[in-house]
């Protein structure tokens, strides 16, 4: 027991000490961004005219900012060795929600609204998604639930809910002035949207690699009962790692009303799955206790960008899923790989 403490306290003391660079980057991390760039080279190469337009680009960063948010929530919880199927789900539940509340304060329409409903909307949105992470948290932390199975039944409950709030049918009375401004505006030719985005994801990095907060979570990932020994409260930590990637969902959820002026409940269904996907390219192991906000990054850009390219190229989109598939297992047989030959040292 005193061994596990020493080593364990030892692992955080060398984090602290690790000088940021480093501890951002990760160990795979440049690598991943290499790949990204090979891809943007190629399909660069083979049709310049289409790949640098600057509204081709702009395009790819303003699609990809919702999965961007909830990817970052994502490698928190893949860090602990946990999952999240719930996050889609909960995304849909929170843009609901929030549309219904702003059309609600507004007379039943709030295309004309001001900031103030918008504000008023933003904060259901997010209060949705974390009620819905604290419960999955509480359930997993407390309950002792596996992870899998309580996100999988909120995966259901969420969507379901969301259905029931509006019967099964898509929200309107997006304030106009939301989409014009956060949705389809721009600073500098730099779509907001995507800013917000990177703001979240830059405070997510700094979170995982500078604070107390960060560094309990590798530990728990890394071993939770080593961490429990040491001090570290692992029930308190988890259920705030799942609130935080609830509160991100609930973001992304108002993120996604905002660019496209409306609230949808249908074309989810697969966000969580992409979130998971674009994480573990990234490099964070599925088996805990490794990965980095600038990973989960590069993760979210690579099947963006080999989707985008093979559909510019004129390759049918039926090869879209197939080639994304087979990159998403070669990253877990290199993380497996990694992890055998670390373990033999």
């Amino acid at each position: 027991m005193t061994d596990t403490k020493t080593t364990l306290s030892n692992d955080l003391s060398t984090e602290q000490r690790t000088p940021l660079l480093k501890r951002l980057t990760g160990a795979n991390t440049l690598w991943i961004g290499l790949v990204l760039l090979v891809l943007v080279a190629v399909f660069g190469a083979i049709r310049p005219d289409a790949i640098f337009q600057v509204t081709t680009l702009q395009f790819l960063l303003a699609e990809t900012a919702v999965l961007l948010v909830l990817s970052v929530g994502m490698t928190f919880v893949i860090i602990t060795s946990g999952i999240d199927l719930s996050v889609g789900s909960v995304l849909v539940f929170a843009s609901v929600s929030s549309a219904m509340a702003m059309n609600a304060v507004s007379g039943g329409d709030a295309t004309n609204a001001g900031w103030g409903v918008i504000a008023f909307g933003l904060l259901v949105a997010v209060v949705s998604g974390a009620v819905w992470g604290l419960l999955n948290g509480l359930l997993i932390s407390r309950a002792k639930i596996p992870a899998l199975i309580v996100t999988l039944g909120s995966f259901g409950a969420a969507q379901g809910a969301a259905l029931l709030l509006n019967n099964g049918s898509n929200v309107s009375g997006i304030p106009d002035r939301l989409n014009r401004t956060f949705g389809s505006g721009t600073w500098f030719g730099i779509p907001n949207i995507v800013i917000v985005a990177a703001v979240v994801t830059a405070l997510g990095a700094l979170l995982l690699t500078t604070t107390r907060f960060g560094r309990y979570t590798y530990a728990v990932g890394s071993n939770e009962e080593a961490a429990r020994r040491v001090g570290v409260s692992v029930r308190g930590h988890l259920t705030k790692v799942y609130l935080l990637a609830g509160t991100l969902a609930g973001l992304a959820g108002f993120m996604g009303n905002a660019f496209f002026r409306v609230a949808v409940v249908t074309g989810h269904e697969t966000d969580n799955l992409n979130a998971i996907a674009a994480v573990v390219l990234g490099g964070t192991s599925i088996f805990g206790g490794m990965g980095s906000v600038l990973g989960t990054v590069f993760g979210v850009f690579i099947p963006a960008v080999l989707e985008k390219g093979l559909v510019i190229i004129g390759v049918k989109e039926f090869w879209q899923p197939i080639a994304v598939a087979i990159v998403l297992v070669a990253a877990v047989w290199l993380d497996q790989t990694r992890r055998r030959a670390r373990n033999q040292r």
